[in-house]
């Protein structure tokens, strides 16, 4: 099993990304999905987080300009991310909780993270 990230880039303040991250391999189900971000020198703290049901949780710090969506079909998590600010810029990684098939046991993974950088 294994997630991988993509979207990140270089953007002017006030503008907008979308950040996807999909999971593949041998997966039962997936449970949770979020995004969690790192700036330098700073730890890792959760941005957005998405039950499989679609219920969703953003920290207050980006509440009201980013948006957690998922599809279960494609095993993918979303994060779009508008009015972005230079407190913005950090490594974005995605994590699941999974089952992978012929287990029952739920482990985290995480993608390779994507590095968001906004600046003019």
């Amino acid at each position: 099993v294994q997630l991988q990230a993509y979207g990140g880039g270089l953007v002017q303040p006030g503008g907008y990304l979308r950040l996807s991250c999909a999971a593949s391999g041998s997966i039962f189900s997936i449970n949770d999905m979020g995004w969690y971000r790192q700036a330098p020198g700073k730890q890792r703290d959760l941005v957005a987080v998405i039950t499989s049901g679609r219920r969703s949780n953003v920290a207050d710090s980006v509440r009201g300009r980013f948006t957690i969506s998922r599809d279960n079909a494609k095993n993918t998590v979303y994060l779009q991310m508008n009015s972005l600010k230079p407190e913005d810029t950090a490594v974005y990684y995605c994590n699941a909780d999974i089952i992978e098939r012929g287990s029952s046991l739920l482990r985290g993974y995480w993608g390779q993270g994507t590095l968001v950088t906004v600046s003019s």
